[in-house]
């Protein structure tokens, strides 16, 4: 399976998630290590300051090259996988990846290994995970 993990550079658990995954013998994109020597995007490599941003900003630098590379490493192994694990609790971006994915047809489970304030939306999604025995039963062969 084609695996895209979904969730937020502040998640503890998103490693452990991925490692578990590719010990299954997964492909998974890890959004922390998209390609070999590229350690992922960040915003403080657009600027500093990026913080700060007003609106107008933000949205200028959007088209900044880091910035457009970053999306195009997560878009593009978005379109390549067949299923998305999206690792709670995590933001916007990882809810809009998941989102798209489900929109393009693609399997999207939601894997919740600490209590969470509940979200009808979810439902949408294949399933929700509460371990990694789900997590292993789920993806097993």
């Amino acid at each position: 399976m084609k695996i895209y993990v979904a969730s937020s550079w502040r998640n503890k658990f998103q490693p452990a998630v991925v490692a578990v995954l590719k010990s299954m013998g997964h492909e998974v994109y890890d959004f922390r290590n998209p390609a070999p020597g590229n350690t992922g995007f960040a915003w403080s490599d657009v600027d500093p300051n990026w913080q700060d941003w007003t609106t107008k900003e933000y949205r200028e630098a959007l088209d900044h090259p880091v910035a457009q590379d970053g999306f195009s490493f997560d878009f593009e192994a978005m379109q390549w996988a067949d299923t998305c694990l999206m690792v709670l609790p995590c933001g916007r971006s990882a809810n809009t990846e998941a989102g798209w994915m489900k929109g393009a047809g693609k399997k999207v489970f939601v894997y919740s290994p600490i209590k969470q304030e509940p979200e009808l939306m979810y439902k949408l999604f294949d399933g929700i995970l509460a371990s990694t025995d789900d997590i292993q039963y789920t993806f097993g062969s």
